[in-house]
């Protein structure tokens, strides 16, 4: 088929929004299918600066287009969908539901990721129109918890075919052959040591405050930090400066081409999310969130210590991870000191880990969406 895939996603950029459009797309062309992407803006990077920033293996077709934020990106969904039918596109599969409405509109098949509730005043407009549209569609919400939530708001009951759960997912194969903690340090040039890994942004309910007091009770641990924007790193480094903690490594962005190898490189890896969670764009996402993170630390094979959020629940369990009450730091003292103390724990919570992740592959994600919409 031929899939016109249409974001308003910045590319390049190191978004987490960003990332997965590229991923999707990456996996749906994977999958044999011709895959042409229209964002926003005015950029023309570089294939090969792109399969390094991204991660990615095969190429695929980027058109940018112009957009007015005060049109609400109306006008780029308009253009894109023209611009796809003229490629001679069999599906639309979007992030935005104005392009999906449109393409509704037009009787063309459209796939919707959903990762949030709809906002503003034109957003549950769009979404009741597009839920109660005759047209061939599939909605892919990110989580359970997310679909009963646009349920219970909307009063909207869909059949099966025009549902999938879609968490986001891991390249399996780029976690292949990776070395042991202990290699992964020596090859980058890491501190030997038990080493505890955090990989992602610093943006608020990431669990940062907790961080610096666990840093803090474990001066024999190595704590490697690696991603987040240049500002939010700054005033990280700024604050575990001012505490006097020597026992922190901070990378900045790397590019997801290599960022296997860093999580590779932690014995124990970390998600200590807050009861609230903002993104780039703000807003709350703990209830519903669905973070890619969980399944690279399930394809790195490592032991994973978590936020006890309910949302998490439905990837990870009690035998792939440790589940701590966000902001409880005897909680997460514990658990540090569990691990630290048992490796046969770290490796079988590692095993299962690998084995779940198996089940969260971008690739598989990709035909499961587009099963039953072949011509």
């Amino acid at each position: 088929m031929k899939i016109a895939c249409i974001a308003s996603s910045q590319i390049p950029s190191s978004t987490a929004n960003s990332i997965q459009v590229m991923k999707v797309c990456h996996a749906l062309k994977r999958t044999g299918h011709e895959v042409c992407l229209w964002v926003p803006g005015s950029d023309d990077t570089s294939w090969a600066t792109l399969m390094v920033h991204y991660g990615l293996i095969q190429q695929f077709d980027i058109n940018w287009l112009p957009a007015q934020r005060l049109l609400k990106r109306y006008d780029m969904a308009v253009n894109a969908l023209l611009q796809a039918r003229n490629w001679g596109a069999d599906i639309v599969y979007t992030w935005m539901p104005q392009a999906a409405a449109l393409a509704l509109m037009r009787h063309v098949p459209v796939l919707l990721e959903v990762h949030d509730l709809p906002t503003g005043h034109i957003g549950p407009r769009l979404f009741h129109q597009i839920v109660r549209s005759h047209g061939k569609k599939r909605l892919l919400p990110i989580t359970q918890a997310l679909y009963d939530r646009l349920k219970a708001q909307y009063t909207f009951d869909l059949p099966p075919e025009e549902v999938m759960i879609a968490p986001n997912g891991t390249d399996l194969d780029r976690y292949n052959n990776l070395p042991d903690p202990q290699e992964a340090r020596r090859l980058l040039g890491l501190r030997e040591g038990i080493t505890v890994g955090y990989t992602g942004h610093f943006y608020s309910g990431r669990g940062m405050d907790l961080m610096i007091r666990l840093i803090a009770l474990f001066p024999q641990v190595n704590f490697l930090f690696v991603g987040g924007q240049p500002e939010k790193v700054y005033n990280w480094q700024a604050l575990t400066s001012q505490a006097r903690l020597n026992n922190i490594h901070t990378t900045g962005f790397i590019e997801n081409a290599r960022l296997p190898m860093y999580q590779a490189a932690a014995d124990i890896l970390i998600m200590p999310y807050e009861e609230a969670i903002s993104g780039s764009s703000g807003g709350n996402s703990a209830e519903i969130c669905s973070p890619m993170k969980m399944f690279d630390y399930l394809a790195a094979g490592r032991a994973i210590i978590t936020s006890n959020l309910p949302v998490l629940h439905e990837v990870l369990h009690e035998k792939n991870a440790i589940f701590c009450p966000p902001n409880d730091v005897e909680a997460w003292k514990s658990a540090f000191e569990k691990l630290i103390a048992d490796e046969s724990l770290r490796e079988k919570l590692g095993l299962q880990a690998r084995s779940d992740a198996a089940n969260y592959t971008w690739t598989q994600r990709a035909r499961r969406a587009l099963a039953g919409f072949e011509p």
